[in-house]
């Protein structure tokens, strides 16, 4: 469950606060709306319980705040908005990324994909999907590792009606499963329709704590329910003699024969009918949403609105027919034909569901299931004519702080079938959600070596800029070779000496940040932008996968090089140089240095751009200064820092080790090894700052 207790965000100059001490409770098997206007507060109150914004308040999630939680994404799962993914990426790329992430087989993309019903877009672009199948793919995404609980900040906003309904039924299984549930909404009916219990905010105070029921008892707006077969005539009329009196009168066709008149009373639209001679079948005063599909609402609301224009049309058939009437039930008042209304009831907090009769089902793990329309959960092995059996005890699943037990116990999640419309022309769909993780994998280093390296592989950009850098590496050796008077190791790297980076490192340092950049442009690890994780861990497969990608675009881009100019010029200006192995250690240090000074300043400034720069002004900011301070005439020299490190050592390395630690040591004391390390030290301990600063907070 959640438990939010005195949320207050930080005011804003002379504002108050947009949210100011609130408090409550989303329990664990039900569904929690989070109602208010535009501007009451409810997604700063959602950030401020996910950490997102600095504030004042406590918010439990299982008894835990979630910086306590060691793996947050299995404990929360977070749709805020569009899924901030790389658009170029592929839909199961995404979520084979995540998978990575969270330490899961990687068939859970393809499960998650299958139970979202994304499986023919799989290989689809994210740039390219329409919102609707924007807010699977962000529902999935958050049902990857697996969490307890879900919270949404206006999942259905923008939705076409069928899309809304799948997401709310989603989840309504979640909870119905033991899952906590926790929406926010601007809509009184969408709360109304899809929650079991509605908290509503204004101007960021909890002005009414209910149950359903009692919310649309008493804090939806009062309407007019009309049936006529002449709706878009006394529509039309209605519109007309309200405008005139300047009267507020809202008129809303619900489909067919069926108007809903928000404004108005019963006489007035009553005598409006009579005038104009229109014919008026039904006419009555309703409070909230009791329109078509009304039906397909919780249980929780104990089925308040009958059915009884279907029951008396199924009546009216049968006997037109010459059967019998369908019987009805005594103990339910739902009714129980495959084609009625069908009411899903929710699970209790100890991990039964209730059915509509009132008896009380145990699950247990087993079999998939799903839910029939006839009401009652069938096991796909037994056939759609066993029902399920009691298990052994409920237990105290949703309440207990380890996820993973909690996924045992929930061992599958059906769709509940959602009836709606009259019976006479209803459809059902029946939908599972992915199966529980029932076994966590160990945390392992290489968790986030294999996400970072689906990150890397997944979009063309790193392909894009080796092919880029070959291209002009090969152009300017080739231009450099016809000018002449360019030494040869600058020309194997299509170094000028004009410029103070060759292709190779700009490339390399332009990847680096990339890998941080992207993070903080596309955060698919985090609910929010900007709030990347800063694990050592990520930084660390960061700055492996950067130097492997550094090495190979140096080996490419001295090999094409080498080609390119055996191609051009004969085999004179493809030889190696003599000192060719201080060469090759100098200029892969060179390219694998630009590479982590791009992960590093982007990692801090939290931009590519900054990383890019970061890069050039090592060879022309940095380098200037440490030539400035050893050649100064109150610094001593360090032409001897080698020799004199190595005196100080007195160590001898086996097979002739220490000649590669001098030449190690001969590079660093160099003006551009220097300033290389000195920017490298300076970033990363920058780095550490903001991640203990970040810690702190």
């Amino acid at each position: 469950m959640i438990q939010a207790f005195g949320l207050t965000s930080n005011p804003r100059k002379e504002l108050p606060p947009a949210v100011d001490d609130v408090s409550f409770e989303a329990r664990a098997g039900r569904v929690t709306a989070l109602l208010g206007a535009s501007g009451a507060g409810k997604t700063t109150a959602l950030r401020l319980m996910l950490e997102l914004q600095r504030g004042r308040g406590l918010t439990y999630f299982r008894g835990r705040p979630l910086h306590r939680i060691a793996h947050p994404a299995r404990e929360v799962g977070v749709l805020l908005g569009d899924v901030p993914g790389h658009p170029a990426r592929t839909v199961r790329g995404h979520l084979r990324m995540l998978c990575a992430a969270a330490g899961v087989p990687v068939r859970r993309a393809d499960e998650v994909l299958e139970s979202a019903g994304l499986e023919s877009l799989r290989d689809e672009r994210l740039g390219a999907l329409s919102r609707g199948m924007d807010r699977r793919l962000g529902l999935a995404c958050a049902l990857v590792p697996d969490p307890h609980t879900l919270v949404c900040d206006d999942p259905a906003g923008a939705l076409s009606a069928q899309d809304a309904r799948w997401l709310h039924g989603a989840l309504r299984a979640h909870a119905a499963q033991g899952g906590t549930v926790l929406f926010s909404t601007a809509d009184p009916k969408e709360a109304a329709r899809n929650a079991d219990h509605v908290v509503t905010l204004e101007k960021g105070r909890i002005v009414a704590d209910q149950e359903a029921v009692e919310f649309s008892r008493t804090r939806l707006r009062p309407r007019v329910a009309v049936r006529t077969p002449h709706a878009a005539r006394l529509a039309a009329l209605v519109t007309k003699e309200a405008r005139t009196a300047r009267r507020s009168v809202e008129v809303v066709p619900e489909g067919g024969n069926r108007l809903a008149v928000y404004g108005s009373t019963c006489a007035d639209i009553g005598e409006t009918a009579f005038r104009n001679g229109i014919l008026v079948h039904q006419l009555a005063d309703e409070v909230g949403d009791m329109g078509p599909g009304a039906g397909a609402v919780p249980a929780a609301r104990n089925q308040e609105r009958g059915e009884a224009d279907g029951d008396r049309a199924q009546v009216a058939g049968a006997q037109a027919a010459g059967a019998p009437a369908p019987p009805r039930p005594a103990s339910s008042g739902a009714p129980q034909h495959p084609q009625a209304d069908l009411r899903q009831a929710p699970a209790t907090e100890g991990g039964a569901d209730t059915t509509a009769s009132g008896t009380v089902r145990h699950r247990t793990p087993g079999p998939r299931r799903a839910l029939a329309p006839d009401g009652v959960a069938h096991s796909a092995a037994e056939g759609p004519g066993a029902a399920e059996g009691p298990g052994p005890g409920s237990g105290d699943a949703p309440d207990a702080l380890d996820a993973s037990d909690a996924s045992r116990q929930r061992a599958s999640r059906p769709f509940g079938a959602r009836l709606s419309g009259s019976a006479s022309a209803v459809r059902a769909a029946v939908v599972t959600l992915p199966p529980p993780i029932s076994v966590r994998s160990a945390p392992s280093p290489l968790r986030p070596l294999r996400y970072e390296l689906r990150r890397a592989l997944g979009v063309g950009t790193g392909f894009v800029v080796g092919a880029v850098v070959l291209l002009v590496s090969a152009v300017t050796a080739v231009i450099l070779a016809r000018i002449g008077h360019t030494p040869q190791a600058r020309l194997l790297a299509a170094w000028p000496q004009q410029v103070p980076l060759p292709p190779a490192a700009l490339g390399a340092g332009l990847l680096g940040a990339l890998a941080f950049g992207d993070e903080f442009r596309h955060p698919a690890l985090a609910a929010d932008r900007g709030t990347v994780p800063r694990r050592m861990g990520l930084l660390t497969a960061k700055l492996v996968v950067s130097a492997a990608t550094a090495l190979l675009l140096a080996a490419l881009t001295v090999g094409c090089d080498t080609e390119v100019l055996r191609l051009f010029y004969g085999s004179e200006l493809a030889q190696a140089p003599a000192d060719w192995p201080a060469l090759s250690a100098g200029w892969l240090g060179l390219v694998v240095g630009c590479a982590w000074s791009g992960v590093l300043a982007a990692g801090v400034f939290r931009s590519t751009s900054a990383g890019l720069a970061a890069v050039v002004a090592v060879p022309v900011v940095v380098v200037p200064l440490v030539q400035k301070v050893w050649q100064g005439p109150s610094v001593r020299t360090a032409a001897g820092f080698p020799m004199r490190v190595r005196e100080i050592l007195l160590t001898q390395w086996p097979f002739g080790g220490e000649r590669y630690v001098a030449e190690a040591l001969r590079l660093v004391a160099q003006p551009v090894g220097g300033a290389m390390t000195l920017s490298l030290t300076t970033l990363f301990c920058a780095y550490l700052l903001t991640t203990l600063r970040s810690r702190a907070q």
